[in-house]
């Protein structure tokens, strides 16, 4: 189930579709410079790290970013910035970016345009990578096969909001993402699946 997605630890994502995709590659135990494209929703340090970019990085990947981020123009790649609430068709994919930030801490704030992504998969259907994100208006409109949401709290929301934006949003499938390493508790996995409603399945990808 969901075979094609390997979650490398906290929220470094890798997708293998039509294109080997990366989200925010992070703490990659090895180096297998294969990806086409590398998608980063923001600058900070778990999920944009020149070191891990470099181990998943071939010659003529594309690397994706909020228009914020000048620190991801040295690092070699062709690099494309997005902001929020647009569509693209690049590296050989087809993406959206969601609007990912905080409403009332201040460690994400809407201003500097960080996002998710909807990447839309011809073969496994729409996959949602929330970012770091509280629940927002935009983020409750996503529809999607399967959702990558944040669950370990301080930054993001905790399990219990993440499952309730799940059961807004009713994908088939939900991944919880951000927790059991840099924050968050292992556990906090079997709070967000007891919160999530039971038609929605919960699929834990997270290696320890």
């Amino acid at each position: 189930m969901l075979d094609f997605i390997t979650v490398n630890t906290h929220s470094s994502i890798r997708v293998l579709d039509e294109r080997v995709i990366y989200i925010d590659p992070f703490r990659l135990t090895s180096a297998p410079h294969d990806a086409d494209i590398i998608l980063i929703t923001h600058s900070h340090f778990d999920h944009f790290s020149p070191e891990d970019i470099g181990r998943a990085m071939k010659e003529d990947t594309l690397l994706v970013c909020p228009k914020s981020m000048d620190e991801a123009d040295g690092l070699g790649l062709t690099v494309m910035k997005v902001g929020p609430q647009e569509s693209f068709e690049a590296g050989g994919i087809s993406f959206e970016t969601v609007p990912a930030y905080n409403k009332l801490k201040p460690f994400h704030p809407k201003s500097n345009g960080w996002v998710g992504y909807i990447i839309h998969s011809r073969e496994h259907g729409d996959i949602y990578i929330a970012g770091d994100t509280d629940i927002t208006d935009e983020n409750s409109q996503v529809k999607c096969r399967i959702a990558m949401l944040p669950i370990g709290g301080t930054y993001t929301v905790n399990a219990e909001k993440a499952a309730k934006l799940a059961n807004i949003i009713r994908p088939e499938f939900v991944v919880p993402v951000h927790y059991g390493s840099v924050v968050g508790k292992p556990e906090d996995a079997d709070t967000f699946k007891k919160n999530v409603d039971s038609d929605i399945t919960v699929v834990c990808l997270a290696e320890s």
